[in-house]
């Protein structure tokens, strides 16, 4: 396996200096109260943002609070909740399978090692990723858009989601891979997209850096 480079490691340094700056108190954009609440929300937030996330989901707990819960619900109500999170009739499909699965096979509990979240319908390596992390204090750097953007556009890697979450393990300490997770969505959305940060008018992580 090709090691990252010592530019790579030195960009690295000057992010975590940087992030640790501008964001010394990263907090999670999705609210959560227990590892089954996140399941739901990090499985809405797919093509929807956070903040709507939010909305829907006091109005979904409050119907349906755990995977037994969701059970009694048909796929047609649970779509009707979460209508507004977008593509809401396989995400609804999702939450009901995925619910039948927790209670069939982990006794209502939401399992904490990746084969067993990975095996739940609708849950890639992102989302069991920030499950591991957030509910389960598990070292994680979920690498969802804007981390693989950053990360792309800092030189801290090149090429595939799995490629960059690797490299990014690689470059930062396992005790800071969650926290920079967090910092690096939440500079990527306040600081640095295509609508604020551009050549002539550059962030202040990409003009240290050097990148346009």
């Amino acid at each position: 396996m090709k090691l990252v480079t010592a530019d790579q490691n030195r960009r690295a340094q000057t992010v975590a200096v940087l992030l640790d700056e501008i964001i010394p108190y990263p907090n999670a954009a999705l609210d959560y109260r227990s590892p089954f609440a996140l399941l739901i929300a990090t499985l809405l937030s797919a093509q929807c943002h956070d903040e709507q996330v939010n909305r829907v989901m006091p109005t979904f707990l409050k119907r349906a609070p755990s995977p037994e819960a969701v059970c009694a619900l048909s796929e047609a109500e649970i779509g009707a909740i979460i209508h507004s999170c977008g593509f809401f009739r396989v995400k609804a499909h999702y939450i009901a399978t995925l619910s039948r699965q927790l209670c069939e096979n982990f006794n209502g509990n939401v399992p904490d090692d990746f084969s067993s979240l990975e095996s739940l319908a609708g849950v890639g390596h992102k989302t069991a990723s920030v499950v591991m992390g957030y509910a389960f204090g598990h070292p994680t750097f979920p690498v969802d858009t804007h981390v693989h953007r950053l990360a792309l556009k800092w030189h801290l890697s090149s090429g595939s989601v799995e490629k960059v979450e690797a490299d990014l393990k690689r470059l930062f300490p396992e005790s800071d891979w969650f926290r920079r997770h967090i910092q690096m969505i939440t500079y990527g959305r306040k600081y640095c997209n295509r609508v604020v940060c551009k050549e002539g008018s550059l962030c202040r992580v990409c003009r240290v850096l050097g990148c346009i």
